[in-house]
This record gives C-alpha cells, structure tokens and sequence, in this order.
C-alpha cells in the first residue's frame, strides 16, 4: 500500500498549483492501493470553501475535492488558516475537515 500527502498552499484560482495537485490527487485516490491525504492550509483553505460560483468552463476546486474526499482520502484544512480567513466548519465542502498542525505532522510521519 502506498501513502501520498499533499500539501496545498496556494489560493485555489490565480494559479494552477492547487489546481494540478487536486488533479492529481484525484487520479491516485483511484487507483487501488492508495491512501491519499490532502492538507490545505495558507491560501489554499478556500479551496474547501463550498459554494463556489465560477463561469462556466472553470474548474471548480471545492469539487474537485469532493472527488477526491468520495474516494475515501482525507482532506484536513487548518484550523489556524481558516480562522484567519473567516471560514467555518459550516463553510467546508462535503469531506473536508477543520484540521490542525498536530494531524499535519502525524500524517507526515
């Protein structure tokens, strides 16, 4: 068995880091085998914000992370970064999770 974690630190648009992350998370959370974890924290915790409203052909990186979590990967945000970007539990798409530095590091190890 094989364990992935990715770290997402950057906003969900503006760039494509957390874009081809969360595409990639996605394509490995399907393969059998895989324990996928993804851990979003500085910008990258709106990416769990539900409700995005985005034009049409945009990707849409809350619902990429609810493909993601439906493949039974984790998805922690941190708690830290959310606080300091207003979000609450409430705010969090299907599968996400408040998370902490704590989980992070057990994760790592």
């Amino acid at each position: 068995m094989a364990n992935t974690l990715f770290i997402l630190n950057d906003a969900p648009y503006g760039t494509e880091r957390s874009y081809n992350a969360l595409r990639l998370a996605i394509s490995l959370a399907k393969c059998e085998g895989q324990v996928v974890k993804v851990f979003l924290m500085g910008d990258a915790a709106a990416c769990a914000r539900n409700g995005q409203k985005l034009p049409t052909g945009y990707y849409n990186a809350g619902d990429m992370l609810v493909m993601v979590a439906r493949k039974n990967a984790e998805v922690g945000v941190c708690g830290t970064c959310m606080d300091a970007r207003g979000l609450n539990e409430g705010d969090l798409v299907e599968g996400a999770k408040r998370s902490t530095l704590a989980q992070l590091t057990e994760w790592t190890v």
